[in-house]
């Protein structure tokens, strides 16, 4: 397995290749999977860009997403929060791959953010990932 070293500073194409290289693992993945073929039934180019915006935006400032997340994922049928703790393990596994720690720990942040708005949004309560964070609204 070769092995790449870390990204100190992302830029568009490591924010692309992080966005590519997470979401085929999603699609493999037996919990996460079915969920987003359901849903995205051959728009995964256009998710895969839409994705590659939003994390420019997070990471870069691109400001090139423009969207409602919680909107965007509140249709989704049967979300349980154990599909949110693989999506942030997932996440978590490949920023930390890719990335140096500083930088892989505020993309883990960010996911954390998105993760507790659409767990609390469709579930109805905050995910224990968020529980003693202060995030109490």
């Amino acid at each position: 397995m070769a092995s790449t070293t870390p990204i100190a500073t992302p830029d568009t194409a490591s924010i692309t290749r992080l966005v590519h290289d997470f979401y085929a693992d999603v699609r493999r993945d037996p919990l996460l999977g079915p969920v987003f073929e359901a849903a995205l039934q051959g728009r995964w180019e256009a998710h895969l860009a839409r994705m590659v915006d939003f994390w420019s935006t997070v990471a870069l400032g691109a400001r090139s997403y423009r969207g409602n997340v919680v909107a965007s994922h509140r249709p989704l049928g049967g979300v349980t929060p154990a599909h949110f703790a693989a999506w942030v393990r997932l996440w978590a596994e490949h920023t930390g791959r890719a990335f140096t720690p500083d930088v892989a720990h505020e993309l883990q942040q960010a996911a954390h953010g998105v993760a507790r708005n659409l767990f609390r949004a469709m579930i109805g309560r905050l995910p224990d990932f968020a529980e003693g964070a202060g995030h109490r609204h």
